[in-house]
């Protein structure tokens, strides 16, 4: 069958128109040969998303974005439309993430897969929408408090500069300056002094060296003695001055108990009592024998018989 020029034209120009418009929704992310699902989510702020973007899962690509428009709402808010053109299946009740993909790279789209039981998604159905925080977002994040802090330090550090101008005036400058003045001269002495004890050990150098072998001699004569009163028999020293101070406190306690001729003189009253009375009968026979020698000792050369006296003291006439 013989086709007209006509026929030809016509079929050439319907060709053209389809695969015009095939070529039309391709660039903009439709494919007409394609079954894939149109999944829809909403956002308040879709900053650095553009048609195109990728959309993924676990990291794994598994379609794009469509478009990206105002919903009718009147709410501002931007409906952004996805095509998924794999077959993984998921959940309604999962999220569609917007996160950026790098710094320089926008942002995209990643699904939080539920797998809870629910229906699976399908074309035309709407996902509930998440944000995931930039870098941009945490930088400023951790950068807002830091800022206030700097800012009250700031604040703080001015204060400080005006406290001390107020308190640095002119006569406690001067008084600085006088210190500092007065502590070059006080190192400068420290220096003479140091030059001085240098030389002075210079010079006794000999008499230095000296004093350190004698204390050497002293070390060693200390270690000697100790080694020496190491080897000693201390255990038995101490033994026999444990023995003699048992000894001794049991020789106390025997006193203080009233046991002994010691501790009968020193506890019983009558003893002492019986003592004091000797003791003054004692005195008074020698201070009568100084009065009355003659009554005590007798000396005749003729044989006289001696004087006798009473009680008393008063002679007693004997019979010749």
């Amino acid at each position: 069958m013989n086709l007209t020029k006509e026929i030809k034209t016509a079929i050439l120009v319907l060709s053209g128109v389809l695969l015009f418009i095939f070529i039309f929704y391709y660039l903009k992310g439709e494919n007409l040969l394609d079954n894939s699902k149109r999944i829809t989510a909403v956002y308040h702020n879709v900053e650095g998303l553009t048609p195109s973007a990728a959309v993924t899962i676990n990291g794994h690509k598994i379609g794009k974005v469509q478009s990206i428009d105002f919903t009718n709402d009147g709410s501002g808010k931007l409906s952004v439309i996805m095509l998924i053109d794999n077959d993984f299946e998921f959940s309604v009740n999962s999220k569609a993430q917007l996160y950026e993909a790098g710094l320089i790279g926008g942002k995209a789209i990643a699904i939080i897969p539920a797998f809870d039981g629910a229906a699976v998604v399908k074309s035309g159905d709407f996902l509930a929408s998440d944000v995931k925080p930039g870098l941009t977002d945490l930088v400023n994040q951790r950068l807002t408090p830091l800022q206030e802090k700097i800012e009250i330090m700031m604040v703080n550090a001015d204060s400080l500069l005006m406290n001390l101008n107020d308190i640095f005036d002119t006569k406690t400058k001067k008084n600085i300056q006088l210190s500092i003045a007065e502590l070059s001269g006080t190192i400068a002495s420290f220096k003479s002094t140091s030059e001085s004890l240098n030389s002075m050990v210079m010079d006794n150098k000999i008499t230095v060296g000296e004093t350190l072998t004698n204390f050497n001699k002293i070390s060693s004569d200390l270690s000697t003695l100790s080694n020496s009163l190491a080897d000693s028999d201390l255990d038995a020293i101490m033994a026999n001055l444990k023995s003699t101070v048992y000894n001794f406190d049991q020789l106390l306690s025997s006193i203080e108990k009233g046991e002994g001729s010691v501790g009968k003189l020193m506890k019983d009253e009558a003893i002492y009592n019986n003592l004091e009375g000797a003791t003054k009968q004692l005195e008074e026979l020698l201070e009568d024998m100084k009065l009355n020698p003659k009554r005590y000792v007798h000396f005749s050369l003729f044989g006289k018989k001696a004087k006798q006296y009473d009680a008393a003291g008063n002679e007693l006439k004997t019979k010749d």
